[in-house]
């Protein structure tokens, strides 16, 4: 038998007994020794999960409740709470002190004789690229949705992430015991705003302080959670006020499932009524193939409804083996060539993995791998297919939090961790150097947010950099480079609270401190319309001179690609060679890193090389470099130009009495009100707002709220700016330029 991991500390035998985890005596005697936490399993009894959701929905508190149940940690601790311990997932003091998730985390546990992968992930916008990673390598998800909030904006972007992915998910309606909980009006949300066919396969008895318990509709039994802790699940008869609502929420049902479900389809049609296992069968069917959302309802701050989740991860969600892994095969040179891999968990299949993670642990740079096929023991040498360099693996980790605990070997499935890798986020690892697969990689958005940071003390440069050169390595979304126009650092992120962040771990975990200066706005420039060039670029000055020239068309890009650039070569013939043709993008592409207007990068242009001419002496892949440059030169200045900026999409919620100074707000901001609400006296606004408005609202808005006022934003498009921020911005530009040239002189 292989050993996937050991504990690191001895099991309470009477919890467990207590917690009544263990189906069988076989397991009970396997928690007991206390050597052994999970064994290698067959690829069935794998799960592969991720607990996504808007900020404070509560998918930490529901963390901690899981890895108590399942007998991981012996003691449950708050988020927030009064022991200054917090939960285990938020291993970091900064999310401890901030009471958010900044880092997803991963851990592992057994229910029911199965092992469950888990990773935690952030709530924020601003950690977006957490959630992202975590999607990426997950089989199964579970979204978490507040009872009272609902689907609010983040709910709509992890939505989006599920879907790039094809993650399939169960929801659970948490905080049924807050005041305001409506269950009923999050179906209706999910169903309108999501878009997704839903319906409960639970139901609450009692909501806010009467929450007692719920009924499952499936197996048509009430369940309540008694103990200190709500560790024992007691079964017992539907109360009969709730009888007449059970049997319709379940006819209900069966009528979504049966839309999307052939075999339950058919048993609905000629009125042949389902058995429980029928039901079971038809929602795991559905809900892999990501036809169907079952809903989940309970309290995790009151201990009530984890346990059924767990056994709908179980009973719903796939397991590695359900999903379909590609890897793209490049020893035939055909880019769109995909292979399937093969999960299951045998050395019979060449190893093939996933770098998701960079993470600088206590021993040093740690890395969070996916297996996706074969497997992987200590003492091996893996290869990195896209720098194609070789690493012995020397350690092979399984995590729980900020725990490591080794392991012999891992197997498709899995997810690790090693030590002293290095590579970037989305890089592929074989142990066959003859394997050229690659997995796909992962979306990272762009930054939106900008600002000057320097150090506070001269003497902290060189910590300075080190934490730097960490935290852009091991996250793809932070920037850091020098402007040399206003000579200043600049570090870029997805808001104010990602580089507040980073700005608090320079000190407290470098013992740096920096001062952040004004956030300044990701803009950038684009064509109003097509613009025709012919450049020839020339020059002979004794010897072998250069030449080149370049025929084409520069084109702005529809609106819903306003964020790329696009070098198409559409050249006939032999007027230019092919081998010059990447000579000319990487001049189009230089040119794009600076405007003409603002200073800002271009974007939403397509350059289409369509004709040209070479010297069969003179030209060169450098001159046809500078024919790229100065073809965007002559349209820089005879060319149609302006300033795009980054629009937000913004969540607004504040007592109702304020919703007529919120809305001044958003008029006043050259907002577009996108969408209104208002749920047990709390007033909800959806808008778009440019981001450049959007700085310091947050002080704004608790002022003229009475503290009581929240909201959340995250990046929608780019939009053309108003002509008055246009002529702001190209002043501000010019005067810049004026200085640098005074202050050359001087």
């Amino acid at each position: 038998m292989t050993i996937i991991a050991v504990l690191s500390r001895p099991i309470n035998l009477s919890r467990l007994s207590q917690l009544n985890i263990c189906t069988s005596k076989q397991n009970v005697r396997f928690w007991a020794s206390h050597a052994k936490f999970a064994e290698h399993k067959p690829i069935e009894k794998i799960r592969n999960i991720g607990i996504s959701a808007h900020i404070d929905s509560g998918k930490t508190t529901l963390t901690e409740r899981i890895l108590y149940y399942t007998g991981r940690i012996e003691e449950m601790h708050e988020v927030k709470g009064k022991d200054n311990v917090g939960a285990t997932m938020d291993s970091m003091e900064l999310e401890r002190q901030r009471g958010i998730t900044i880092q997803s985390a991963a851990t592992y546990t057994l229910w029911q004789d199965h092992n469950i992968n888990i990773i935690d992930t952030p709530g924020h916008v601003d950690f977006t690229v957490e959630v992202e990673r975590a999607l990426r390598v997950l089989d199964g998800a579970i979204l978490v949705l507040c009872a009272v909030g609902g689907v609010q904006s983040q709910t709509l972007t992890v939505n989006r992430q599920m879907q790039r992915y094809n993650v399939p998910f169960l929801a659970f309606i948490n905080k049924l015991d807050r005041m305001g909980a409506n269950p009923n009006r999050v179906l209706e949300q999910i169903r309108t705003k999501l878009r997704h066919n839903a319906a409960f396969i639970q139901l609450p008895i009692g909501l806010e302080s009467n929450c007692k318990g719920i009924v499952d509709l499936v197996s048509e039994k009430a369940l309540y959670f008694e103990g200190n802790y709500g560790e024992t699940v007691r079964e017992d008869e539907i109360p009969k006020n709730m009888r007449v609502e059970a049997d319709n929420r379940r006819l209900e049902l069966i009528e979504h499932l049966s839309n999307v479900d052939d075999i339950l389809g058919d048993l609905f049609l000629n009125e042949v009524k389902p058995t429980e296992k029928d039901i079971k069968d038809a929602i795991r069917r559905s809900c892999i193939k990501r036809t169907f959302t079952p809903l989940l309802v309970g309290s995790a701050l009151k201990n009530k409804g984890v346990q059924p989740l767990l056994d709908a991860v179980i009973d719903y969600l796939p397991n590695p083996g359900e999903i379909e892994n590609l890897a793209f095969d490049e020893s035939t040179g055909d880019e769109n060539k995909k292979i399937v891999l093969n999960p299951m968990r045998s050395d019979k299949h060449p190893f093939v993995s996933l770098a998701f993670k960079l993470e600088l642990g206590k021993f040093g740079q740690l890395t969070y791998f996916r297996c996706y096929q074969g497997m992987l023991k200590k003492t091996d040498t893996i290869y990195n297919t896209r720098t194609n360099k070789k690493v012995r693996v020397a350690r092979l980790i399984r995590l729980h939090a900020n725990q490591l605990e080794d392991v012999e070997s891992i197997y498709a499935g899995d997810i690790f961790a090693l030590f002293g890798v290095d590579c970037a986020s989305g890089d592929s690892f074989v142990t066959n150097p003859k394997l050229q697969l690659s997995l796909e990689s992962i979306h990272v958005p762009d930054a939106v947010v900008s600002m000057s940071i320097q150090v506070k003390n001269n003497k902290d440069r060189e910590y300075f950099s080190k934490g730097i050169a960490r935290f852009t390595k091991e996250d793809p979304t932070f920037h850091f480079y020098y402007d040399t126009d206003n000579k200043e650092n600049i570090v870029s992120g997805m808001g104010e609270l990602h580089l507040e962040i980073y700005a608090q771990r320079l000190e407290r975990e470098y013992n740096c401190p920096v001062i952040l200066g004004k956030p300044k706005v990701a803009f950038r420039e684009t064509l109003r319309e097509p613009y025709n060039f012919d450049y020839l670029h020339k020059k002979q000055s004794g010897g072998a001179g250069q030449y080149g020239r370049v025929i084409g068309i520069l084109e702005p890009l529809p609106p819903e690609q306003n964020t790329e650039l696009i070098f198409a070569d559409e050249t006939v013939g032999m007027n230019i060679s092919k081998q010059y043709i990447p000579g000319v993008e990487k001049g189009f592409r230089f040119m794009c890193q600076k405007g003409f207007l603002s200073g800002h990068k271009l974007a939403g242009l397509k350059f289409r090389l369509i004709d040209g001419m070479q010297h069969c002496v003179d030209s060169s892949d450098y001159a046809f470099n500078l024919a790229g440059q100065g073809a965007m030169r002559d349209a820089f200045e005879s060319g149609s130009w302006y300033i795009l900026e980054p629009i937000m999409s913004v969540e607004i919620i504040a007592p109702e009495e304020f919703q007529g100074v919120i809305i001044g707000h958003v008029n006043k901001k050259r907002g577009i009100i996108t969408n209104t609400d208002i749920n047990e006296g709390w007033f909800i606004m959806n808008a778009e707002i440019p981001l450049n408005d959007m700085f310091g609202y947050i002080k704004e808005l608790r002022s003229s709220t009475e503290g009581k006022g929240e909201f959340t934003m995250e990046y929608s498009r780019y939009s053309p700016c108003s002509a008055e921020v246009q002529e702001k911005l190209i002043m501000e530009y010019q005067q810049s330029l004026e200085l640098g040239i005074q202050q050359k002189r001087n």
